[in-house]
C-alpha cells in the first residue's frame, strides 16, 4: 500500500485499534427510539438497528409490530425498493406463524423445521423504530470474559473453555 495515499490519522492505526470497537458507543441506542419525520431520517435509523447487536421493534403503518434481530437491509433507490429483512424473536416469530398459518392454511412457515421464519419489510411500510432488546455486545464483557480465563488459567484449573453467557 502506498502510504501517501492513506492519511495521517489512517496511517497510525493498528488493526488492533480498528477491531477493538467500544461497545459501549453502540449500547447508547439501547431503548432510543429514533425520530423518522423524513426518508433520510429513517433511513439512517435502519441503518443503525443493522449495525445494533440487539432486538428492535418496527410499527408498521398498519399498527402491526414486529420484534426481532435485523440481519440484512436492501437499499433501493425509494422506501418502497428498499426493504429490512429481519428474524423475529421466538414469541413474534410464533405469532407470525399463526397468522400466516390463519391466511394461508396450506402454507409452510418453516417453524416446524427448526428454521427461525424470516420477515422482508419495505422500508415504506415503517411507520416507528424502537431499540427494544438488549445490545449484547456492549460494554467489555469480552475483555472481562478474557481477564477470567487467564486468572484461572494462573489458578491452574483445567478444562477451561469458551462457554457462552446465559441469556436472559
Amino acid at each position: 500500500m502506498n502510504s501517501e495515499a492513506v492519511s495521517e490519522p489512517q496511517r497510525n492505526l493498528t488493526v488492533d485499534a480498528l477491531e477493538a470497537g467500544d461497545g459501549r458507543a453502540q449500547g447508547k441506542l439501547e431503548g432510543a427510539v429514533p425520530e423518522l419525520a423524513n426518508e433520510a431520517e429513517l433511513r439512517e435509523a435502519l441503518e443503525q438497528a443493522f449495525d445494533y447487536r440487539g432486538d428492535v421493534t418496527i410499527t408498521r403503518k398498519d399498527g402491526s409490530r414486529v420484534e426481532g434481530y435485523i440481519f440484512d437491509r436492501r437499499s433501493g433507490p425509494t422506501l418502497a425498493e428498499s426493504f429490512v429483512r429481519i428474524i423475529p424473536n421466538e414469541s413474534a416469530s410464533a405469532q407470525v406463524s399463526v397468522q400466516e398459518k390463519d391466511a394461508n392454511p396450506s402454507a409452510s412457515s418453516g417453524q416446524a423445521l427448526g428454521h427461525p421464519q424470516k420477515i422482508s419489510i419495505p422500508y415504506s411500510d415503517i411507520a416507528a423504530l424502537a431499540f427494544s432488546g438488549r445490545d449484547m455486545a456492549a460494554g467489555k464483557s469480552w475483555e472481562a470474559w478474557v481477564r477470567n480465563y487467564w486468572g484461572k488459567k494462573a489458578a491452574g484449573e483445567k478444562g477451561i473453555g469458551l462457554e457462552p453467557e446465559k441469556l436472559e
